[in-house]
């Protein structure tokens, strides 16, 4: 007995049984599914190992696309050493020893490939320390974050790396990676063809997710094919990945708001379905919604502000699963409501030209003059008092003297601007007339 285990040229009598994922893990990068965009000949990363010059690169992308293994792959390939550390449990003590070693295999002619996985997780002071080593070639890193490197990387790791984006996995892509498993396993899914389906969207684009419920699906009796109601029964649908303080979170709310702006309502409601059912707080939906009823529509439909506070109070008092019809409600009608962001921009405009000329004093003629020494100065002097002027406007100028007259807002012909457009010509036309 001890012999066997003692020895170390034996083999284990019983290896453990590997996880599916493992088993059939890529051996090659052209057989990475589903990231042809990067890996392709022409693609970055495809480019680039053909003319031998990998640099260090960030993969961003959701969990389960392949970023440890095109890491994997890529030691493979340019024959570096694969070192592999996550950012949650590296200290610096341990990137001390790390880099040691990867100095030690530099001087001795053989590189090391880095991979850190989810490297927005490092402070600056750490992200800092890969510099010396990254431009010396000690080091190829390699980073994977599921944030925006944008906001999460320093910007003297950025200049030293390419970032690439991996997409989550269509299904088709997923199709395909269920094929590779059946195969791996000698044996087909017993699934019907809309449970086989049901099996991919299960999976929401994460590859791994997909072959955790394969492994599921396989280990069950099954004496024909389920449907999917059976499918349903025996598997709880994965939850959709959403994290209410990073990129999900502003890709969501970005797309809900483009999609109120772009006076689509069915795609409005889906976006605002998909941010509740991630968990995110119905009132900071309230809020943008309010914000865009502002923005995007304005006065062209003042009534649109109206409705979303009236909406926001509603949830206030009815709460949750409620009052969020009544927020629904308020995303069809800005969607369906009239657009114009002549209002914003006239605010634009307007802050602009007060930080140019911010120091420059009102007319003196509009200047109340509470004093003797303000009246013989000629404070409030040739002040016409509108109420009195003939159309009740006088068409004096209110801007200071040195100040060329500007045009900040510009309303558009669209729903209640329509009008406001009208009122605007209609007082340039006596103002010209005044001047005459």
């Amino acid at each position: 007995m001890s012999d066997l285990f003692d020895s170390p040229t034996r083999e284990p009598a019983h290896e453990a049984p590997r996880p599916l994922a493992d088993r059939i893990r890529p051996q090659h990068l052209a057989e990475v599914i589903g990231q042809e965009h990067v890996l392709g000949p022409e693609a970055p990363l495809g480019a680039m190992l053909a003319a031998g010059s990998l640099s260090s690169i960030i993969l961003w992308g959701p969990p389960g696309v392949g970023k440890t293994t095109i890491a994997r792959l890529l030691a493979s390939e340019t024959d570096r050493a694969f070192v592999q550390i996550s950012a949650i449990f590296t200290g610096v003590p341990e990137l001390r020893k790390v880099f040691e070693a990867a100095k030690l295999r530099f001087s001795q002619g053989k590189g090391t490939l880095l991979f850190v996985d989810e490297i927005h997780r490092f402070n600056k002071a750490q992200q800092d320390s890969f510099l010396p080593y990254m431009e010396d070639g000690t080091i190829l890193l390699v980073g994977a974050t599921t944030e925006n490197p944008s906001f999460e990387l320093n910007a003297a790791v950025l200049s030293r790396a390419q970032v690439l984006i991996l997409e989550r996995l269509s299904l088709a892509s997923l199709e395909r990676l269920a094929q590779r498993a059946e195969k791996a396993l000698d044996r087909a899914l017993p699934l019907k063809a809309p449970a086989r389906e049901a099996l991919l969207e299960m999976a929401d684009g994460d590859g791994r997710a997909l072959l955790n419920l394969i492994e599921q699906v396989m280990a069950w009796k099954v004496a024909a094919p389920l449907d999917t109601e059976a499918l349903s029964a025996r598997l709880m649908r994965r939850a959709a990945k959403y994290d209410k303080s990073g990129d999900e979170h502003y890709n969501l709310i970005s797309a809900l708001h483009k999609s109120v702006r772009g006076s689509d309502p069915d795609a409005a409601l889906y976006w605002y379905a998909r941010m509740l059912e991630g968990g995110e707080d119905p009132r900071y939906l309230a809020r943008r919604l309010v914000r865009m009823a502002v923005e995007d529509i304005a006065l062209a439909d003042p009534q649109a502000q109206t409705v979303c506070l009236h909406a926001w109070e509603t949830y206030e008092r009815l709460g949750s699963p409620e009052g969020e019809l009544a927020l629904a409600q308020a995303v069809i009608y800005l969607a369906l409501a009239p657009k114009s962001n002549a209002g914003y921009i006239a605010y634009k405009a307007a802050r602009a030209a007060a930080k140019k000329t911010g120091s420059e004093p009102p007319p003196r003629h509009i200047l109340n003059a509470p004093t003797r020494l303000m009246e013989e100065q000629g404070f409030g002097a040739g002040y016409q008092y509108d109420h009195d002027a003939e159309d009740g406007f006088s068409g004096q100028n209110y801007f200071p003297e040195t100040m060329k007259r500007p045009i900040f807002y510009a309303p558009v012909e669209r729903g209640f601007e329509r009008e406001l457009k009208k009122r605007v010509d209609w007082f340039a036309k006596l103002r010209d007339k005044r001047k005459t």
